[in-house]
């Protein structure tokens, strides 16, 4: 299996950077704006990202959460799905912006079971998406980033793995030659 190196841990760190910057440009005092992870491995993307943007605003207060998207998945039968991750979301989402965050944008899928199960808690104002990577010849839905680390033009044959140093023990986004 041919591996690619798309991020270092150097270059994957200016990319959060970055990221978190564009972030703060237009929700710089994120009162109406709340960070939500996608479980399991956008989690590790959104805490990262929250950290830089504490950071870089002096604002200790930014509203973020987890969201389990297990039983709105449209293949939440014909998949052997594990015990499911938790939700926390304890605060409102009602006439906020919500930025939605995961590590890899593929068929879409993900972001609409992420935005169903959002609606189960209020009716945001705003749903923006935010990715360290975005496969995008490979979408079955009509979705597209507002933030994106990184486009990668993939086939079918391969796939992006993001490792994270916290389950992972590196920092890195490969992708893999199947």
């Amino acid at each position: 299996m041919p591996v690619k190196t798309l991020y270092d841990k150097k270059h994957l760190d200016i990319t959060l950077q970055r990221l978190a910057h564009q972030l703060v440009e237009n929700h710089f005092s994120f009162q109406d704006t709340v960070l939500i992870g996608i479980q399991s491995r956008g989690v590790f993307l959104s805490e990262r990202i929250v950290k830089i943007v504490r950071k870089i605003t002096g604002n200790k207060h930014i509203d973020h959460g987890k969201l389990d998207i297990t039983f709105y998945r449209d293949d939440v039968h014909s998949k052997d799905l594990h015990i499911p991750a938790q939700t926390d979301i304890n605060f409102s989402i009602e006439k906020r912006n919500v930025v939605l965050i995961d590590d890899v944008l593929y068929t879409g899928r993900t972001v609409r079971a992420a935005m169903d199960a959002l609606i189960d808690f209020g009716r945001p104002n705003k749903v923006e998406l935010l990715v360290l990577i975005d496969r995008r010849f490979s979408r079955e839905l009509p979705v597209q980033p507002d933030y994106a680390g990184c486009t990668v033009d993939s086939i079918s044959t391969q796939t992006v793995k993001v490792y994270w140093k916290e389950v992972d023990g590196r920092d890195e986004v490969v992708l893999i030659e199947k």
